[in-house]
Order: structure tokens, then C-alpha cells, then sequence
């Protein structure tokens, strides 16, 4: 089946709510009309036929499981979507996808992002050690497997679950359905930096991490944003992110931190940082790393030092009295979310009250 035009490719989608495909569309047909005409080597005419005989056959196979926006986007030229020559791709389900707004710059970014130049079946993706990366067609952003059940056959990425495996492969190609996109932007995300999509820490080795000072003893901050990010407590790493340049100032020294970090953190954006916010950010960062076994052996009403002075936070529930953790009567409820030798996270059930 010949590739469609992008014309009609958009003709073709014109009543799916899907503002990512429509923005790619204005890509493709913006460098479509400022191309040449160009001799075709025997190469790239080898890896033409490869892309068309991956889009016919795995439009198919996508379409059957009801992937259909996927399967749209196997319409587009091979250099949107697809790796060169071989790769794994990952397709995101309708619901999920269709309620996506990005700007169309930032389009063909996330789409890359779900390919890799590597081709990976499930099975491959199953013997993989824990936390290793899956390098990506964005440049210098990576992937995480950060969860293999090879009992029950299960492997998330980014925490998203590979729901349905295998969709697709050949000699070239794999992909894979996944029940969410490995990054999903925020609307104000677009406000604080055109490098939205993060990429995770995928070695724990953190003597290894430098920050961009060179610095390898200092905490990590913009690791540590970005891993709040990747792990869906974007409104507070939007704070943190808001705030750091005082927190850098007046702690510049720190070796290691604890961050207690809500999901739904609710504050209003604001373009520069307010004190209030400040102080709410810093009331949710310990001045050194305490992991969950550390904090469930304290003994209730002990007090917890944080980034304000005179400020403390306090053990109100022990894991041996209510067999769950809570602190300023807020439940932790997400431990260890990622630790390393100089910061953990804990995912806790909403903010702490200043």
C-alpha cells in the first residue's frame, strides 16, 4: 500500500480530536513543499519498502486491538515516526492519546520519544535488568524499565504498563501497546521549558551523578525534578522548579535531602516565586536522606528538621501503632519512590499545611 500524501492523510483524521497528529501533519506538509527532488539510492529504497511494508501490516495488526490513532500515525513519512532501519515502537491508547494538547513544535518530539532505535520484543524487554535504559529517536533522552514481573509476564516503562505486547513484529520492527504516554505535559509545563520531556536517572550509582557545576557531592536538583516530573508529581516539580535558585543559595553545601512530594500539589502558577510558595516547597525537603524504614523506627511526636528554620515537621502516626506512616498528620503514602545516595522521595497524600 503507497504511502498517502500528507494532504490527504490529514483529510483522513479530520474529525479525530488528536491536536499531536494534526500538528505533525503541518510538519510533514511544511517540509514536503519546501523538498527537492533528490536520486534514490538502492539503500534508501530498501528501507522505503521496509517502512511501507511495516505501516500496511502493522496498521492491520494495530487496528484489530483498536489502536487506531496509532495506526494513523504509521501514515506518516518513516522520518516522523519510525527508526531508520529497525526499532521498537510503543502505541499509546486512543483514550489516552486523543486527550493530548501539544503546541506543534513539541509534536514530533513526543513521538519520537515513544520510538527506539532498538528492536526489542517483549521477551527482551522481560530480561533487561531493573532501571536500565531504553535509549529513545529524541536525542540524549532515554527510557526506564521500572518494573519486570517475569512470573506474570509484566514489564512497565516510565511506570506505564505494556498492556499489550507484541502487537507487531518482523525482522525490523516491534511494537508494543501501552496503556498511557510515557510522558504526559502539563499545560503550564509549557510555560517553564521548551525540554519537557525528561529523562530518568537510570543508573542508582550516585557518585556518578554531576551537576552542572561539575560538583559530584552536591544534591542533584534537576535530577530530582525531572524524576518528579517523570513520576507525575508535575505540579510540584514545577514549584521546585520555581523556587531552586534560593534554595541553591541558601543551601548550597547539602550532601543529601528527603523530598515529600504530593501529587495534586495545587498551587496557582505564578512566573517568579513567591514567598509563600518558598516556604511551602522548602517545608516538604528534609536536609538529609532519610528512607522509610529510617523514618517508621522513629517514635511517634519526634520532630522532623526541614528546609525553614524553626520549622519542623513531626511523626504523628508510626508504622507499628496505625501501620501506616504519617507525618503532620498527612500519610506517606508512596515510599521510596526513587532513592540514591543522596536523595530519596516519598510520595505522600497531599501537601503538608504551612
Amino acid at each position: 500500500m503507497p504511502f498517502p500524501s500528507c494532504s490527504s492523510c490529514v483529510h483522513a483524521i479530520t474529525y479525530t480530536v488528536l491536536s499531536i497528529t494534526l500538528a505533525v501533519f503541518a510538519i510533514c506538509s511544511a517540509s514536503q513543499s519546501h523538498k527537492t527532488q533528490i536520486p534514490v539510492s538502492p539503500a534508501d529504497d530498501h528501507s522505503s519498502s521496509q517502512a511501507q511494508n511495516l505501516s500496511t501490516n502493522a496498521m492491520e495488526a494495530l487496528q484489530k486491538l483498536g489502536y487506531n490513532i496509532s495506526a494513523t500515525l504509521l501514515q506518516l513519512p518513516s522520518e516522523h515516526f519510525l527508526p531508520p532501519s529497525q526499532g521498537t515502537l510503543f502505541a499509546i491508547v486512543d483514550p489516552a492519546i486523543s486527550n493530548i494538547s501539544l503546541p506543534p513544535q513539541f509534536a514530533t518530539d513526543f513521538l519520537h520519544y515513544h520510538s527506539s532505535p532498538k528492536k526489542l520484543t517483549f521477551q527482551d524487554l522481560l530480561l533487561r535488568p531493573l532501571n536500565s535504559c531504553i535509549p529513545t529517536l529524541l536525542h540524549q533522552k532515554n527510557l526506564m524499565i521500572t518494573k519486570i514481573n517475569q512470573e506474570e509476564r509484566m514489564v512497565e516503562i516510565n511506570r506505564v504498563p505494556i498492556s499489550h505486547p507484541d502487537i507487531y513484529t518482523d525482522s525490523h520492527y516491534t511494537i508494543h501497546g501501552i496503556l498511557a504516554p510515557f510522558y504526559s505535559p502539563e499545560p503550564t509545563d509549557f510555560l517553564i521549558s521548551n525540554d519537557l520531556i525528561p529523562s530518568p536517572t537510570c543508573n542508582e550509582n550516585a557518585s556518578l551523578i554531576v551537576n552542572p557545576n561539575g560538583e559530584r557531592n552536591a544534591v542533584p536538583w534537576r535530577q530530582i525534578i525531572r524524576l518528579l516530573g517523570l513520576n507525575g508529581f508535575t505540579s510540584f516539580s514545577i514549584g521546585l522548579q520555581l523556587v531552586l535558585d534560593g534554595i541553591l543559595q541558601d543551601f548550597g553545601n547539602l550532601s543529601s535531602v528527603t523530598i515529600f512530594a504530593p501529587r495534586d500539589y495545587g498551587f496557582s502558577y505564578v512566573p517568579s516565586p513567591s514567598p509563600l510558595l518558598e516556604k511551602a516547597i522548602r517545608l516538604h525537603i528534609l536536609p538529609q536522606k532519610m528512607s522509610y524504614s529510617r523514618l517508621a523506627q522513629m517514635p511517634k511526636k519526634e520532630f522532623l528538621p526541614t528546609l525553614i528554620p524553626r520549622r519542623d515537621l513531626q511523626i504523628t502516626n508510626t508504622v507499628d501503632f496505625a501501620e501506616i506512616l504519617s507525618i503532620n498528620s498527612v500519610e506517606v503514602t508512596e515510599p521510596d519512590i526513587f532513592s540514591t545516595k543522596m536523595f530519596v522521595i516519598h510520595g505522600v497524600s497531599w501537601a503538608f499545611e504551612f
